[in-house]
């Protein structure tokens, strides 16, 4: 079982993507449990979705009225409880986007309010190279060099707001991280970029999915075996 936090349904195309990578999506909704513990409990992998834009409190900076930032704190406030849960219990995780962003801040990095160039107007995506660093995870699973990439966001990071503990798995020609991935986790995956709009990108992205179906299928026979112990 793969956790989804606040998409609306299973129709979402991050369900759709870990559905064709043999996954079973679970929506979660902070209004399912009184606990995070309690909606961690039944998971094997979980994805952490785009969406709003952090509000910079939680990375120790005031709002920049310049910087167009939209919030949803209670949201943050939920979705950081459930990746700081996760983190502890190595459950897979998969971050895409404000996701990998939120992946940044919970592990004691920061964010750049604004930045240029990587979104287009009315929020459509533009299209951009990034290069992949070899050796990473993300190479792994969707090859490394230069990849095309869709890009929707107007906040990011550069090298010097990388959380302690994260890896930069891939980059922009300007210098803006587009991956970053775990040292001291299994399978702990970001992506700036969209790889659920499959048709945005290069079916290698794919991978991301399948890789992170395969680490939840690991986890859950392992819990399996730790049951008839």
């Amino acid at each position: 079982m793969i956790g989804i936090p606040s998409i609306r349904s299973l129709s979402s195309p991050y369900a759709g993507c870990i559905e064709r990578a043999g996954g079973e999506p679970l929506i979660l909704r902070a209004e399912d449990g009184p606990d995070v513990s309690d909606l961690l409990r039944p998971l094997d992998g979980l994805v952490f979705p785009g969406g709003t834009d952090i509000h910079p409190r939680f990375y120790g900076q005031a709002i920049d009225p310049a910087a167009g930032v939209k919030t949803d704190e209670a949201r943050d406030i939920y979705e950081l409880a459930l990746l700081e849960g996760a983190l502890d219990l190595d459950i897979p995780i998969l971050a895409i986007c404000r996701g990998m962003q939120l992946l940044n801040v919970a592990l004691r990095g920061s964010l750049l309010q604004r930045i240029d160039g990587h979104r287009g107007s009315d929020e459509v995506s533009v299209f951009h190279d990034v290069q992949v660093e070899a050796g990473s995870i993300l190479a792994d699973l969707v090859g490394s060099g230069v990849r095309r990439v869709n890009s929707r966001h107007h906040q990011g990071l550069r090298e010097a707001h990388l959380a302690p503990g994260l890896a930069a798995s891939a980059v922009a020609p300007d210098g803006i991280i587009e991956g970053i991935e775990s040292k001291a986790h299994r399978f702990v995956v970001s992506v700036q970029c969209h790889p659920e709009r499959s048709g945005e990108v290069d079916a290698s992205f794919a991978g991301l999915f399948r890789g992170l179906v395969a680490q939840a299928e690991r986890t859950r026979q392992v819990a399996k075996g730790s049951e008839r112990i």
